[in-house]
């Protein structure tokens, strides 16, 4: 009798053991590596227990500031830019997350090293928003949007915000300068 559930525990325990592993830099609808739509503030320090994170205090929780969360690896290279959707509270989810390095790819290929002709290629935009310095091109298909540096277009584009800014006015070539998922 012991044999047998010593036999069934040490099969199930083998089973359960090989799981897929996540990619910590694959990019999706819900998650980013490890960190998904509903991972909380508290459990960063388990996720991220190889990297360093730095937690900005902007603030007090009486007036509203996000307080952003910085991702870095031991040797110092910036990953990721949590903010979180509640000022101070360690039980709150992560509402978007800026990415900055290269290594982190959507299912679709598309990192912060692409250019706007990938995105174009492999993605429906959905808006484009002209911006102070930069314009954000939006995708649907995974709550992404990208930005892109206003010193990538053409001159007469660059300095004047009213302007619509269309899909065809932006040179394939243009370099993503990061990119944010929001949740």
């Amino acid at each position: 009798m012991r044999k047998t559930i010593f036999t069934l525990l040490t099969v199930s325990l083998l089973l359960t053991s090989c799981d897929q592993e996540v990619n910590p830099f694959s990019i999706s609808k819900q998650n980013i590596g490890l960190l998904t739509d509903s991972t909380q503030v508290k459990d960063l320090e388990a996720i991220y227990a190889k990297d360093s994170i730095v937690k900005k205090i902007a603030g007090d929780e009486f007036l509203g500031n996000i307080n952003d969360i910085l991702i870095f690896e031991k040797g110092g290279k910036k990953l990721l830019e949590l903010s979180p959707k509640e000022a101070l509270d360690s039980t709150a989810t992560i509402g978007s997350v800026r990415i900055y390095d290269s290594r982190y790819k959507t299912k679709t290929g598309i990192t912060t090293i692409s250019t706007f002709g990938d995105i174009k290629a492999q993605h429906k935009i959905s808006n484009i928003e002209n911006t102070l310095r930069n314009i954000v091109v939006f995708v649907n298909e995974n709550n992404t949007f990208f930005t892109i540096d206003k010193e990538e277009l053409p001159g007469e584009l660059r300095f004047d915000m009213s302007k619509k800014i269309e899909a065809a006015n932006i040179p394939d070539t243009a370099k993503i300068k990061y990119f944010m998922v929001g949740w």
